[in-house]
């Protein structure tokens, strides 16, 4: 006997007795970091595991109330053909398994998006960032996650040299941009500050300018933190696997409402975790490091073998 095909629009109706807010609570509850120090020592940085936070963007069907939801990005030459969606995670660097993630408009700033992905820092971590999220509000309300942090900052911010320290770093101070606190000393926060150059993909010299809470020059010397920052680029591959191996090289997710938009991109992080889990408890057992797994071909193996499972109702009993 055949079975009765599926349609379409039955699976969109089906989604839609789920709401998102199941998925997302989900990823908070399924998402957990996942190395060890034991046998994962490189995603930790003097007993700090290592946390990256950025943004991105996601385009989304061109449906009337995805447009009222998220907006159009605007460009020099017109409008985008597409409506976009502003999401942002926080990932584990060296496991690229993602312990957060939120979604919003695209006209939110990055600030706006990263923000509710405070909640999942805590004191035995460091967290990495990129120019966008750096303020003084911003670094003072992730400090008092009680995580460490080393975030890029703008290279054309002032910041005074408080005390010039051994390894050529230096101890300067945020504060206010503006409110009532905006001369207020009381309300300046130290922090230190690590300058260094690397030559671009053209060998023009960039500028990097880094702003950390670790302020002991001998716990963390400025050439340890230079190189260690770098691993915050860690989080680009993760949004290329979503974006690209995950989905399946789409450029638009399939959802035509803004319900069914936010529940498709937690299924993609849930989706996304599952398979990091498989590879890093893959890699512990073969006490190998998981940067040597293949993400792409994992994926591929995945969809070859998830056929072979068969079809069961939910509330089918478990094969004898």
């Amino acid at each position: 006997m055949v079975p009765p095909r599926i349609k379409a629009s039955s699976i969109s109706v089906a989604r839609s007795r789920l709401s998102w807010p199941v998925f997302k609570r989900l990823q908070e509850v399924a998402c957990l970091p996942l190395a060890r120090a034991r046998t994962c020592p490189q995603a930790f940085y003097r007993g700090l595991r290592l946390m990256a936070i950025d943004g991105s963007n996601i385009e989304v069907p061109d449906e009337a109330n995805n447009v009222k939801a998220f907006g159009y990005p605007g460009s020099r030459t017109g409008g985008a053909g597409y409506p976009q969606a502003h999401c942002a995670v926080l990932v584990e660097c060296a496991t690229h398994a993602i312990i957060a993630a939120t979604m919003g408009a695209y006209r939110d700033a990055e600030w706006t998006v990263c923000h509710p992905l405070l909640a999942s820092l805590n004191p035995t971590m460091l967290c990495l960032a990129d120019r966008g999220v750096n303020g003084y509000e911003h670094w003072c309300r992730a400090s008092a996650t009680g995580a460490q942090l080393l975030w890029r900052g703008a290279s054309n911010r002032q910041l005074p040299v408080e005390r010039l320290l051994s390894d050529g770093s230096f101890l300067s101070v945020l504060q206010p941009s503006r409110g009532p606190r905006r001369k207020d000393t009381r309300a300046a926060v130290t922090v230190r500050v690590v300058e260094y150059t690397l030559p671009d993909a053209e060998g023009t010299q960039g500028r990097y300018r880094l702003l950390t809470t670790l302020l002991d020059e001998h716990h963390a010397p400025a050439w340890e933190l230079a190189a260690l920052y770098h691993e915050r680029w860690e989080v680009e591959s993760v949004f290329d696997e979503l974006k690209t191996h995950v989905h399946q090289r789409r450029r638009v997710l399939r959802s035509k409402t803004p319900d069914l938009v936010r529940q498709e991109f937690y299924g993609w992080v849930l989706t996304h975790y599952a398979v990091r889990w498989l590879m890093h408890t893959a890699a512990t057992e073969h006490q190998v490091p998981p940067r040597t797994l293949s993400f792409v071909a994992n994926m591929h193996l995945l969809r070859r073998a998830q056929p072979q499972s068969g079809a069961f109702p939910p509330s089918a009993s478990a094969p004898a």
